[in-house]
């Protein structure tokens, strides 16, 4: 195991994820500490901390350490904050933010490096978020799998008919300008996509946005696609977090899936978002 100077390191799960703790992100985080961070995250895909009460301006000081924040196409900012997206929902509604095994933004040309969340008001039980490893999902592959999607793009849409609806709900209630102007976003990315800084190769389709194949129909791309879907969440590709008011999680959504489970109906749950730029996938 690597050692880390700065703070401890302690994985999760096999496949993914590892608590950092001894750090206060509230205090200046020197670039030695930065980079240790980012070796942990690239490491494990995704590192969450605890007890990290972080106001608006320091969350977004301490994402902007590791790249720069950029918009979120569908939601308005919080108020002073329009980087800072709230991720929202109330004690009377049924349908959560993104209730599906996905990966954040794929309808667009350059989806986001990473992901950033931050939890203010957690039910008092449920409202967990799961994460898969894009890596071990490809490395789980048959070899002839591999080389048949080595050679497919997967075509992302914002209007998948899946996520449609809680989409629609949230323009409607709170949506950008952006948001409002473009009814669709589609983009198309290599199925096997190699990250730029590990070298490491992950499946890159996903159930809430990849609606089929290029140079295929829907209905001819389903049946691999649902086989892909299913395997790329197995559990033993997974980690689950299960959120404390000041918990932080921070992902490489180049590489990982996430799922918030639905499961608090009748409780308020609020966290704050930000995404980082990324590049196109390749």
């Amino acid at each position: 195991m690597t050692d880390y100077k700065h703070f401890s390191v302690q994985p999760i799960a096999g496949a993914c994820g590892a608590l950092i703790s001894g750090i206060n992100l509230l205090e200046k985080i020197s670039d030695e500490a930065t980079a240790e961070l980012r070796a942990a995250w690239l490491a494990h895909g995704v590192i969450f901390f605890r007890d990290q009460p972080l106001p608006p301006a320091d969350f977004l000081a301490f994402a902007n350490r590791f790249g720069q924040v950029v918009e979120y196409p569908f939601v308005k900012g919080i108020e002073g904050f329009p980087l800072i997206i709230p991720v929202l929902k109330l004690e009377h509604e049924r349908n959560n933010f993104g209730g599906i095994w996905h990966t954040d933004t794929a309808y667009l040309k350059e989806p986001p490096m990473a992901t950033m969340l931050i939890a203010r008001e957690i039910p008092p039980y449920g409202g967990d978020t799961l994460f898969s490893s894009g890596y071990a999902a490809y490395e789980a592959l048959s070899a002839g799998m591999k080389t048949m999607l080595e050679a497919l793009k997967g075509v992302n849409t914002s209007a998948k008919a899946d996520v449609t609806k809680t989409r629609e709900d949230r323009i409607k209630d709170s949506g950008s300008d952006q948001g409002k102007a473009k009814e669709e976003m589609v983009a198309e990315h290599p199925v096997v996509r190699t990250h730029p800084e590990t070298g490491r190769k992950s499946l890159y389709v996903n159930f809430g946005h990849t609606a089929r194949f290029a140079g295929m129909t829907e209905e001819e791309s389903k049946p691999l696609l649902d086989y892909l879907f299913q395997h790329q969440t197995r559990p033993e590709f997974t980690c689950r977090l299960s959120w404390q008011a000041g918990s932080l999680a921070f992902w490489d959504n180049r590489c990982m899936l996430h799922n918030p489970v639905n499961d608090y109906h009748g409780f308020k749950r609020l966290l704050h978002r930000v995404t980082l730029k990324g590049d196109a996938p390749r």
